[in-house]
């Protein structure tokens, strides 16, 4: 199941995708405000999937957001450098935005930065953005200045929110 947000009142509209083939264009009308837009499904592309990650970037691993019961999982893919993780809220400048209503999860709250090391494996380390409600690894709360290498496994929170740290396999 899939949702899409509708570039009008920013509600969610939720579909099976795989009911539909890659490439297709649906149209939607939003059960909010009725506004009908249009999306175009991911085309299937054999070329990435056939992609050796241990040349360029490759995956990296990613987080998974576990808030409670009233809300789907989520699974956010982690990017080389500094990914910023923080509530969704248009027009907030995240990349790696969490869909939640929180309000104890700030807009800008953690940053996880992937890099190489000296020895050429990855490292995860953690800071706190700073956030309002401080960001906990493992539940001891990051000072500012304080910097948390992660390992696969990893509990990191946020407000109420945990987020879990997903390395991919070698």
């Amino acid at each position: 199941m899939k949702k899409v947000r509708c570039p009008k009142c920013n509600s969610y509209t939720i579909f099976d995708e795989t009911r539909y083939e890659p490439g297709q264009r649906l149209v939607f009308v939003c059960s909010n405000c009725s506004k009908q837009f249009a999306i175009k499904t991911p085309a299937s592309s054999p070329a990435k999937e056939e992609e050796d990650p241990s040349e360029g970037e490759g995956s990296v691993g990613s987080v998974i957001v576990v808030e409670n019961a009233f809300h789907f999982r989520q699974e956010i893919p982690l990017d080389m450098g500094d990914n910023v993780f923080g509530r969704y809220v248009y027009g907030t400048n995240v990349n790696k935005p969490i869909e939640t209503v929180d309000p104890s999860v700030d807009t800008r709250h953690c940053i996880i930065r992937v890099q190489r090391g000296k020895d050429g494996s990855l490292q995860y380390i953690l800071r706190d953005a700073p956030s309002g409600t401080g960001t906990f690894y493992m539940n001891d709360i990051l000072r500012d200045q304080d910097r948390v290498r992660l390992e696969d496994g990893s509990v990191i929170t946020i407000g109420a929110t945990t987020l879990i740290l997903k390395l991919e396999d070698d």
